[in-house]
């Protein structure tokens, strides 16, 4: 595609777009391409088609590839959270916010560039949106995060190992980046696309997850408001917050699967103690508070036993130390993009649609790192099920037998 066969429409929009994301004036980016403020300004309503010499200066003004600028296409829809919180609204927060929203709509345009160049869309077959009657919503919360284990293959006891996969398998978009402290995640649901999450990499394991489902709940319950979480628990829940927690809460620890554990800790030693609590915990791969809240909730334990554990003053940490707790369920991927958004952008490289530096943008990585990850993938697709073959009729039982 030549350069003036590209909608100038788009292209501004694009502009216009990039400069508001790397917060530079129209006076400033004016002044950097050595013209007027009206000149510049009729770039961006699509009335002078800069020059390709301007083009390569405005990307690196806003750190940007130019191919990024040059795409077809028009930008995603602004993705506007309404935003749930008890925290203060301050310059810092506001940055901090913006910052994450960019992150999450660059990830969006990306993927759908890919998906775009590579002719393959996801499947956009998801569960009907459940509306939260009036009445108990732990109930229909426990009802909901059931029907999506048995609709997700993951059944009714066990924990939800890979998590993060089985979602991205059933079509979500789950990116991971690094966020101010204060976000948990943000979520949006964009049409004939699909869900998307993004979750705070820096955040520890066990609350990464928890985002994950939380946002899972959003995605039945309001797809189509989208949101912003933060680690700071509000005082006062909306009900779409109140019935996000509450799922996550029984689609992370079932609570069937949780009764059966913690009656078979009983049965073996006729108690039930803060190392089981710690256990149990790890087991389903959520952090002590939530599991020992879950317990009360459930009432298999007192209501306020986890205030009972941190009186003690004792850090999480050393008890998790002193407990033996290793982890046990398998790691998820924290990759910043999904499985699928990789193996797409590799092989329409391999396909000659993409250049490697248009690759390596598209994998937030140096060139020699896009090239390890292309050399990696490549082979895992080269090998050959008919270099490891095994009969069906071999006996399990003579292993080793001539």
């Amino acid at each position: 595609m030549s350069y003036e066969s590209i909608s100038i429409a788009n292209l501004a929009e694009r502009l216009v777009a990039a400069r508001k994301m790397a917060k530079i004036t129209q006076e400033a980016a004016a002044d950097h391409l050595n013209m007027s403020r009206p000149t510049f300004i009729a770039i961006e309503k699509a009335a002078r088609r800069p020059k390709p010499e301007e083009l390569v200066k405005l990307a690196a003004l806003y750190g940007l590839p130019v191919s990024k600028l040059l795409r077809g296409d028009s930008v995603p829809e602004p993705l506007r959270p309404h935003l749930r919180s008890v925290l203060e609204s301050s310059g810092g927060d506001s940055n901090a916010l913006e910052d994450a929203v960019g992150k999450l709509t660059s990830y969006i345009d990306d993927y759908q560039f890919i998906e775009k160049i590579a002719d393959s869309q996801a499947s956009l077959q998801f569960p009907p949106e459940v509306r939260v009657p009036h009445g108990s919503m732990e109930r229909f919360a426990e009802h909901c995060a059931l029907e999506q284990r048995l609709r997700l293959g993951i059944g009714e006891l066990q924990p939800v190992g890979l998590l993060r996969k089985i979602l991205e398998d059933a079509g979500l978009h789950v990116f991971f980046d690094a966020l101010d402290s204060k976000l948990a995640g943000l979520y949006a649901f964009v049409p004939a696309f699909g869900y998307c999450i993004l979750v705070n990499s820096r955040h520890p394991r066990e609350r990464r997850r928890w985002t994950i489902a939380h946002e899972y709940g959003h995605f039945l319950a309001d797809r189509d408001r989208p949101g912003v979480d933060y680690e700071k628990p509000m005082q006062r829940k909306s009900e779409s917050e109140r019935f996000a927690d509450l799922f996550a809460a029984a689609f992370l620890m079932p609570e069937a699967g949780v009764t059966r554990r913690f009656y078979e800790d009983v049965n073996r030693t006729g108690d039930f103690k803060v190392a089981d609590l710690f256990h149990m915990a790890d087991f389903f791969s959520v952090s002590p508070m939530a599991m020992s809240l879950r317990l009360e909730a459930i009432g298999l334990v007192p209501r306020g036993t986890w205030d009972q554990v941190q009186e003690s003053g004792v850090p999480v940490s050393t008890l998790k130390r002193e407990a033996g707790v290793s982890g046990a369920l398998p790691e998820d991927s924290t990759e910043r993009y999904p499985e699928r958004y990789k193996l797409l952008a590799v092989k329409a490289f391999e396909n000659g649609d993409l250049s490697e530096g248009q690759l390596a943008a598209l994998l937030r990585c140096s060139r020699v790192e896009a090239r390890q990850i292309v050399a990696d993938t490549s082979r895992t697709w080269g090998e050959s099920d008919s270099e490891r073959t095994v009969s069906l009729e071999r006996s399990l039982l003579k292993l080793g037998v001539a």
